[in-house]
């Protein structure tokens, strides 16, 4: 689904938050853990499986579907201008066939800017959702994490964890969905202060639309 999909997008891009967390367990300086015991998450999945992410993915669809339906058929309109324009030939006199380009020219401005405008703001709704959901998300896996005593949780769908393999029987996603959707209370649970690692900055763009007409 397109605005399902453009919250995954966003998502991966809040993992990248939750690098640190291994570093996080305490330990006593010089000594070495008797036992090591690691799990692995798929954050974005996590945040998108969660009913606080699936009630945010069906926010921004209700909200930019209407836009991207009338992107589609205002990119539809300039394709048979373009095709009416290339059929034309001789046929059509010189000053129309001039007229309906620069017509085509300035529809496709239009759209242009109109796309990057509803771009810009889809990013902004979607850093908003996602910082929010990611803090709360961080707050239930050190509480997983502390209360069954796992040493390191590696975030296996952010690009930067070198993960080449983990058995499934070490993956913890949807414990912590479970968790999660039990503990969550209009939007989860509250983050420890200074114990939550915040997504910081703007949100890159997952990819500015170049073709009219579709937002990625």
């Amino acid at each position: 689904m397109f605005m399902r999909s453009s919250l995954i997008s966003a998502a991966a891009l809040v993992s990248l938050a939750f690098v640190g967390l291994a570093q996080q367990a305490p330990a006593a300086v010089g000594v070495t853990p008797p036992t090591t015991k690691v799990g692995v998450i798929s954050v974005q999945g996590a945040i998108v499986g969660t009913k606080d992410g699936q009630k945010a993915s069906q926010e921004l669809d209700a909200k930019f579907s209407p836009r991207k339906k009338d992107f589609d058929a205002r990119q539809a309109e300039i394709t048979q201008m373009q095709d009416q324009y290339n059929k034309g030939g001789t046929v059509m006199a010189e000053d129309k066939r001039q007229q309906l380009a620069r017509d085509i020219d300035e529809k496709k401005k239009r759209l242009e800017r109109d796309m990057q405008d509803a771009q810009e703001e889809l990013q902004g709704e979607q850093q908003r959702l996602l910082q929010s959901l990611g803090q709360r998300m961080m707050a239930v896996i050190e509480k997983y994490a502390k209360d069954n005593g796992y040493t390191m949780i590696l975030d296996v769908s952010n690009p930067n964890t070198p993960v080449l393999y983990a058995s499934s029987a070490l993956d913890i996603t949807q414990d912590i969905i479970a968790l999660y959707d039990k503990t969550s209370t209009n939007g989860g649970p509250t983050a420890t202060p200074g114990a939550t690692p915040k997504p910081t900055g703007t949100t890159p763009a997952p990819g500015t639309p170049k073709t009219p007409g579709v937002i990625k």
